[in-house]
């Protein structure tokens, strides 16, 4: 299979890993308090009981969470508040400090601990501390970083023998299909996807081929894989996205291990647990 070469950074658009301390409210506002936020918990949290059913009990074994560029920690946060040692890793000073004010609303104390600062150093230094993790996701992060096989390498040494890695990337597969729809025919012809600086499209979306590619060259078993959004962004009318959520919730999570529906989805949800060699 031939692999595409990325464009050249357009105008506008930092080499270097996002911050978000610029964007942290946008996102909140047009994401995580909308019906997108919605569907995108329901699919990370279908996945996650699946395998990991303990996960959301009350009386099950505590686990050590890292929520890896977890932002406001919005799952991260709804599994501390069941028990489990949580700590939220984060570029972005905004993003904790928003993450902190829902602690504090959930009373989850001394349950949570938040780092600041590049997810790499932080999980880097864990592992040389042998302070391991038994899950850590890593949700919409891959396709905002430089060196994205590089963290996920970081990410898998952070992992106790056993432990869990919840990742879940932009498909640029979506936004090539979306320029598409809205005749955006110069961004397809020349490949060129990323978002522009103060933008919440990725600045590099990323390919599926490619990301499997990475993820099987660790040792990790992978246990299922699922689209999140395979048909919610594509409605254009921006009314029509808000009707009938019910219907929609039931759709997307029927259609999110089918295809061609999977690869079409906004993002895409592999979860793969750690060899115990």
């Amino acid at each position: 299979m031939t692999q595409s070469k990325p464009p050249a950074i357009p105008p506008g658009v930092a080499d270097s890993d996002r911050n978000f301390d610029d964007l942290a409210h946008r996102f909140k506002r047009n994401v995580y308090d909308t019906l997108k936020g919605r569907i995108r918990l329901e699919i990370l949290e279908r996945d996650l009981r699946e395998f990991l059913p303990g996960l959301f009990t009350a009386d099950a074994r505590r686990l050590r969470i890292l929520d890896a560029g977890g932002g406001q920690g919005q799952l991260g946060l709804s599994l501390a508040a069941l028990g489990h040692e949580l700590v939220i890793c984060d570029l972005s000073a905004e993003m904790l400090k928003l993450a902190r004010e829902k602690a504090a609303q959930l009373g989850l104390g001394e349950r949570v601990t938040f780092h600041h600062g590049p997810v790499q150093e932080y999980v880097s230094e864990m592992s040389r501390k042998t302070q391991t993790f038994d899950l850590i996701l890593c949700h919409a992060v891959l396709e905002w970083v430089v060196e994205p096989q590089q963290l996920l390498q970081i990410l898998t040494a952070g992992l106790r023998a056993g432990g869990f890695l919840s990742l879940s990337y932009y498909n640029v597969n979506s936004i090539k299909m979306k320029n598409l729809l809205r005749t955006n025919f110069r961004k397809v012809i020349d490949d060129d996807y990323r978002g522009y600086r103060g933008s919440l499209t990725p600045t590099w979306p990323r390919e599926p081929d490619e990301v499997d590619r990475w993820l099987a060259a660790l040792p990790l078993e992978r246990l299922c894989c699922s689209g999140i959004r395979c048909f919610h962004d594509y409605l254009l009318d921006p009314a029509s996205r808000q009707n009938e959520p019910e219907q929609q919730l039931l759709l997307e999570r029927r259609l999110s291990r089918e295809e061609p529906w999977r690869q079409l989805a906004r993002y895409i949800h592999v979860l793969s647990r750690k060899s115990l060699a």
